[in-house]
C-alpha cells in the first residue's frame, strides 16, 4: 500500500499518533543512540499500522474480546478510606488478556450494576478497555460517610485516577464518563488535575456554581428537585425496614403543600443526616463559606482543571443546562483541549430521546449508539489515537428546536421538529441579541413603550402559586415542554384545570402572529422594573411559543422554551440578602436558561411575568422571615412598569435564517 493512497488528514493523524508512540518507546531505553534507533523503529512501524487502519476507514479496534468482571476491589484514598470498585476487564475466554490498556472510570454514589452502566462497561471492555465501576465514599460497599456534594469527592476522585493509572493492566491514560452525579464527581477529581487523566465525557452535569443553578436559582431554591431526591435517597439507603415503609407511604408530592419543613416534623427525620443535609441547603440563602466549597463550584478552579479532551454535553429542558454552557465558556480558554459543546432537545437523561415531555423533536433530535459508540468514537481517539476525525467536529453543536408541521403524533405529542446546526464558538457568530419590549395593552415588540405606558399589578398569594408545567426539573418533577395548562397530575394545579394564561397572577406579554419566522438561539435575559407592597417576593419569567389552534390542538399549544425567577432581596448577586422597601421600584435581572428555538411563522413569542413557579422553586412567604423557618404568609401586590421612562424588556438572541 502507498502512503499516497491516504487522504492528508489521515496521514498527519496517523503519524501525529506514531511521534507519540515512538516517544513512549524511546524514553523506555537507557543511552542515547538507543533512543534514537528505538524511537525510529517504533516510528515506522506505528504509522505503517496507524496509516493502514486510516486507509481501509476501519477504527483501529481490536477484535472483540471476552470480558470478566472483578468484584470487591477497594480502592485507597489518602487518608485511608477504602472505595468499592469493580473492574471489567478484557479477557479471552475467562483468562484475563496479559496486556495494557486504556482506562475508562465511572463514579457514582447509585448501584454500580444498573442495566445502562453495565451495558457501558461491558461494550467498552470488551473493545480494549479496562473499566472501572466506584461508589463514591459511604455508598454502598465504600468505606467512609457520605454527604451529597462532599468536598472530598475531589481528593478520592484524584486517589482513584491515580491508582487506576499506575496498575500493571494500564497503559497510563484514564478517561471518565458519566451523567449527573457521575459527572459531578469527574469534575472535581478533574479540579485537581490528576497527571493520568487524558479525557472526559461530562454529561449533563458539572455544576459551574450550584448557587447560581441546580441547587439555587436567583436566590430561590429548586424545592423539587432537591426535595424529591433526599427523599428517594434516604429511602434508598435506610437499613430500617420500618423507615424504609414510612418513605414509601408518606408521599414527597403531599410533604410539598406542608412547607417549610421544620427539623424533627418530618418523616425525614427518620434519616437525620439527609434531613439536615436537605435543610442546610434550603437555609444557607446567602453566597457564604457553604456554596464555595469545591464540590459546588466549577468556575473558580477553571485555570486549575486538568487540561485534557472534554466533551460537554446537555439538554435545552436540563437541570444543569447553564452549567455546561458556562463551564464550556470558562474552560475552552487557555486549555489545548478541545473543548466541545454538544446540546439536544432533551431533558435530564434523554439523550436517545426523540421527545421532552409532551413534545416530540423527530428522529434527528436522539444521538444514536450515544451510551456505547458515541463515547468509544471520543475515548477511541483521544485515548488510543484512532484518526476517527472526532477532533475535526465542530467546537459547538447544537439541535434548534422547532419547525415540525405542530400535528399529534402517533404517541399523543406535539411534532414540534428541529434540526442539528454547528458553529465554531458560543453564542452563535451573527446573532443579533433584541429587545421585546412589554406594553401596558400586553404586546411585546421591538419598538419602544410610550411615555404613559404605566404599569401592571398584580396579586400575589403564597397559598395559590402558579405550578410548575415541566421546565428544566428533574426528579419526580415533570420536566420538559408541556402545553401550559393545569391538569391533575402536575402538583399544585386544580380544577378546572385551565391554561396558565388565564390565572389573574400571570402577567402575559406576545407579539402579534409572526410575519416570518425567527430563530432564538443563545442567552436570554429579562430586565423588569419592579415593585411590590412586601418586603420581599418573587419574579418569574418564562419563554412560551404560541401555536395557532389546529385540527389536532383546537386550543392551541402553549410551549414552554425556558424560564427562571429572581428573587428580590438577592436583587444584586449572591452575596448577601437584602430585603427591599415596599413601593419602591427596583430593576430586576431574570436569567432564563438559554436556547435554540425557531418561532415559525404564524405563532406568537410570549413572555409570561408572575411570582411562583411550584414546586420547581420554593414559594417565597413575602414576609421577610429567614429562608426556611417562615411561619407566616402575606399576599402582596406586585407591580411591573413598562413605561418610556421605566422600560422592561426581554433580550431575545436572534440568529438570522439562511
Amino acid at each position: 500500500m502507498s502512503i499516497r493512497s491516504v487522504s492528508r488528514d489521515a496521514r498527519a493523524s496517523a503519524l501525529k499518533v506514531a511521534r507519540a508512540f515512538a516517544s513512549r518507546v524511546a524514553r523506555a531505553f537507557a543511552s542515547r543512540v538507543a533512543r534514537a534507533f528505538a524511537s525510529r523503529v517504533a516510528l515506522v512501524l506505528a504509522a505503517t499500522a496507524c496509516l493502514t487502519h486510516a486507509a481501509q476507514g476501519q477504527s483501529a479496534r481490536p477484535a472483540p474480546f471476552d470480558v470478566v468482571r472483578q468484584d470487591s476491589v477497594m480502592v485507597p484514598t489518602r487518608d485511608g478510606v477504602v472505595l468499592y470498585t469493580e473492574l471489567y476487564r478484557p479477557a479471552r475466554g475467562a483468562a484475563l488478556v496479559d496486556s495494557v490498556f486504556p482506562v475508562l472510570l465511572l463514579r457514582t454514589p447509585y448501584e454500580l450494576r444498573g442495566e445502562e452502566i453495565v451495558r457501558q462497561a461491558n461494550a467498552f471492555a470488551a473493545t480494549g478497555y479496562v473499566v472501572a465501576l466506584q461508589n463514591i465514599r459511604g455508598r454502598y460497599r465504600s468505606e467512609g460517610r457520605f454527604t451529597k456534594y462532599s468536598v472530598l469527592d475531589a481528593p478520592d476522585g484524584y486517589d482513584a485516577i491515580e491508582w487506576l493509572g499506575t496498575r500493571p493492566f494500564s497503559n497510563g491514560m484514564v478517561g471518565t464518563w458519566g451523567r449527573s452525579y457521575a459527572a459531578h464527581a469527574q469534575a472535581d477529581a478533574a479540579k485537581l488535575a490528576p497527571p493520568h487523566l487524558k479525557a472526559m465525557i461530562v454529561n449533563q452535569g458539572g455544576m459551574a456554581n450550584a448557587w447560581d443553578h441546580a441547587v439555587r436559582h436567583g436566590g430561590a431554591f429548586e424545592l423539587g428537585r432537591e426535595m424529591t431526591w433526599v427523599w428517594q435517597e434516604a429511602r434508598r439507603e435506610t437499613k430500617d425496614p420500618a423507615v424504609r415503609a414510612l418513605l414509601e407511604q408518606e408521599k414527597v408530592e403531599a410533604w410539598y403543600e406542608r412547607l417549610p419543613l421544620r427539623a424533627g416534623q418530618s418523616p425525614l427525620a427518620t434519616v437525620p443526616e439527609y434531613e439536615q443535609y436537605f435543610l442546610d441547603e434550603w437555609t444557607h440563602g446567602d453566597y457564604g463559606p457553604f456554596w464555595q466549597k469545591i464540590s459546588l463550584n466549577w468556575a473558580p478552579y477553571y485555570t486549575r482543571t486538568a487540561d485534557v479532551p472534554m466533551l460537554h454535553l446537555g439538554g435545552w429542558y436540563d437541570i444543569f443546562l447553564r452549567g455546561t454552557i458556562d463551564n464550556y465558556l470558562g474552560l475552552r480558554n487557555g486549555k489545548r483541549g478541545p473543548v466541545r459543546l454538544v446540546v439536544g432537545p432533551w431533558v435530564h437523561g434523554g439523550n436517545g430521546r426523540t421527545f421532552a415531555g409532551d413534545v416530540d423533536f423527530g428522529a434527528p433530535s436522539a444521538i444514536p449508539g450515544f451510551d456505547v459508540e458515541y463515547h468509544l468514537r471520543w475515548f477511541d481517539h483521544f485515548l488510543k489515537g484512532v484518526p476517527n476525525g472526532v477532533d475535526r467536529d465542530p467546537s459547538v453543536r447544537l439541535f434548534v428546536m422547532g419547525g415540525g408541521d405542530g400535528t399529534k403524533t402517533s404517541a399523543g405529542k406535539l411534532s414540534h421538529g428541529g434540526a442539528w446546526i454547528e458553529g465554531d464558538r458560543w453564542p452563535l457568530p451573527g446573532t443579533q441579541f433584541t429587545r421585546f419590549y412589554l406594553h401596558a395593552n400586553g404586546t411585546l415588540s421591538p419598538s419602544t413603550p410610550s411615555p404613559s405606558g404605566g404599569a401592571t399589578t398584580f396579586t400575589f398569594d403564597p397559598a395559590h402559586p402558579v405550578p410548575t408545567l415541566g421546565g428544566n426539573v428533574s426528579a419526580r418533577v415533570k420536566d420538559g415542554a408541556y402545553d401550559q395548562r393545569e391538569r391533575p397530575d402536575f402538583p399544585a394545579s386544580r380544577a378546572p384545570y385551565l391554561p396558565l394564561k388565564s390565572r389573574r397572577d400571570v402577567l402575559v406579554f406576545e407579539t402579534e402572529p409572526l410575519a416570518e419566522d425567527v430563530r432564538v438561539i443563545g442567552p436570554i435575559e429579562v430586565h423588569l422594573q419592579a415593585s411590590t407592597t412586601g418586603v420581599d417576593t418573587d419574579f418569574t419569567a418564562k419563554l412560551v411559543d404560541v401555536y395557532p389552534p389546529s385540527p389536532d390542538f383546537p386550543g392551541g399549544f402553549d410551549l414552554n422554551i425556558t424560564d427562571a425567577i429572581q428573587r428580590m432581596s438577592y436583587r444584586d448577586g449572591r452575596a448577601t440578602r437584602a430585603l427591599v422597601t415596599p413601593g419602591q421600584v427596583y430593576h430586576i435581572a431574570i436569567r432564563p436558561f438559554p436556547t435554540a428555538n425557531v418561532f415559525r411563522k404564524g405563532h406568537r413569542i410570549r413572555l409570561d411575568i408572575s411570582s411562583s413557579n411550584f414546586p420547581r422553586f420554593d414559594v417565597n412567604a413575602n414576609t421577610g422571615e429567614p429562608l426556611g423557618r417562615e411561619r407566616r404568609i402575606r399576599v402582596v401586590d406586585n407591580t411591573v412598569h413598562h413605561s418610556a421612562a421605566r422600560a422592561s424588556y426581554v433580550t431575545l438572541p436572534i440568529v438570522p435564517v439562511r
